[in-house]
């Protein structure tokens, strides 16, 4: 269904361009900064799949894939992806990956693309939140939906861990189980985990508070 379509508007309804507008703005960010990321990855690696290969093993390039897909579909119009629990939680997780890049990877690990960086984790993480405040629908979130957006980044680091016991490459310093050891990876994922929840949480009661609110998409 496309959003021009979901519903019998009259003179009083908020034009739907913006949100349009700004969802494109939005997939070209993610879209050009992955882009960027396996342009480079491809020139080291000779090969398209291995290039693929090494870039997933990043949560910052999984979740601007995710970014990416859902609002290369919420800018055709495709209007099942603007539903508010996918762009609230898929903002907490761009949210996440711009804090821990700013307060543990910055300056400490190698950028290969200024341009790449930028889009990757300071861009999205600041557009896709704002999209969701303000052009999603509000008090449709449940009490229980953080636990169920948490599910993602305890499925990553989990994925992140196996395949760096197996290949030996680990893709962040704070999950470097042969560096720091089992328990200090242990505790910077127990953190890190209670800090998204509990944000997710925090987004619930922000959700509930703008409730009355009237959505650009979904009316």
């Amino acid at each position: 269904m496309f959003l021009a379509s979901a519903a019998v508007t009259t003179p009083d309804d908020p034009p739907i361009w913006p949100a349009l507008t700004l969802a494109a703005i939005i997939a070209a960010a993610a879209w050009v900064g992955v882009g960027l990321e396996f342009a480079i990855a491809l020139g080291r690696w000779g090969s398209a799949a291995l290039a693929l290969w090494s870039l997933l093993r990043f949560f910052t390039i999984t979740t601007n894939l995710l970014i990416a897909l859902v609002f290369t579909g919420i800018a055709a119009g495709r209007v099942h992806f603007a539903q508010s629990w996918i762009t609230a939680g898929l903002g907490l997780s761009i949210l996440l990956v711009g804090i821990v890049f700013k307060l543990l990877l910055e300056g400490v690990v190698a950028v290969d693309s200024a341009l790449g960086n930028a889009l990757l984790h300071r861009v999205t993480p600041v557009l896709v939140p704002l999209f969701w405040l303000a052009f999603t629908p509000k008090g449709r979130l449940r009490a229980t939906t953080p636990l169920l957006w948490v599910a993602y980044p305890v499925g990553y680091f989990a994925y992140a861990l196996i395949r760096g016991a197996w290949g030996g490459i680990y893709p962040y310093p704070f999950m470097d189980v042969a560096a720091i050891g089992w328990g200090r990876t242990a505790i910077n994922a127990l953190v890190i985990g209670l800090g998204f929840t509990v944000t997710g949480f925090f987004w619930v009661w922000l959700d509930r508070i703008l409730a009355g609110r009237r959505p650009v998409l979904i009316r």
